[in-house]
């Protein structure tokens, strides 16, 4: 005779580790990509089958926003971190460049930057412009940062905040390609050294 589960117990348990599997998925997005990671992939890297992928994540693309989420909040964290603990724009600036080189080129995760280089070639417009207006948005606050040093005399008057904000984001995202095509933590250093020079 078939018993009927307890109170409370109905449902098979997750047969997984949520969190090791969700580093798993980013690590997979940030190597190959948005576009070039397939739903296969993904349950592979990460031990468990289709149904349990979308129970656990829902569908591919609501995964992926889960994995930027994570990602920033974790290895790209050091940009928010440096913005808010360093008293000018400019210190930030400098200190999230040194801590870019040492991030971008580690060899313990895929090199660049998964903000920058995941959705490069991705057909899907939703994804792609999600990532861009995070991007853009990183931009405008810099370049508000600025802006509120050049009003309290910590930058000079005939500062351009938004070339400036501009200028930082090209570098990075340099940064980020030239990690990706195999340059150093020292060559990157150098980069950001450079960069700085360039500030007023």
């Amino acid at each position: 005779m078939a018993t009927t589960p307890a109170a409370g117990t109905r449902g098979r348990p997750r047969s997984f580790d949520r969190e090791a599997a969700l580093e798993q998925a980013l690590r997979l997005f940030w190597q190959h990509g948005y576009e070039a990671t397939s739903v296969a992939d993904l349950t592979a890297a990460m031990g468990i089958r289709p149904p349990s992928l979308y129970a656990a994540f829902g569908d591919k693309r609501t995964l992926f926003a889960e994995v930027v989420a994570r990602y920033r909040e974790s290895h790209g964290a050091y940009t928010t971190r440096a913005y808010a603990e360093e008293p000018t724009a400019r210190a930030g600036v400098a200190r999230m460049l040194r801590e870019a080189a040492a991030e971008l080129a580690d060899p313990e995760h895929p090199w660049g930057c998964l903000m920058i280089s995941s959705t490069v070639n991705c057909t899907s417009p939703e994804v792609a412009q999600a990532v861009r207006e995070q991007r853009n948005a990183n931009v405008r606050a810099l370049e508000s940062r600025i802006r509120a040093d050049v009003a309290a005399g910590r930058e000079p008057a005939d500062t351009d905040p938004a070339l400036l904000a501009q200028f930082t984001a090209a570098v990075l995202q340099g940064m980020s390609q030239r990690a990706r095509d195999g340059a150093g933590r020292a060559e990157l250093e150098q980069v950001a050294a450079a960069a700085m020079r360039v500030w007023p």
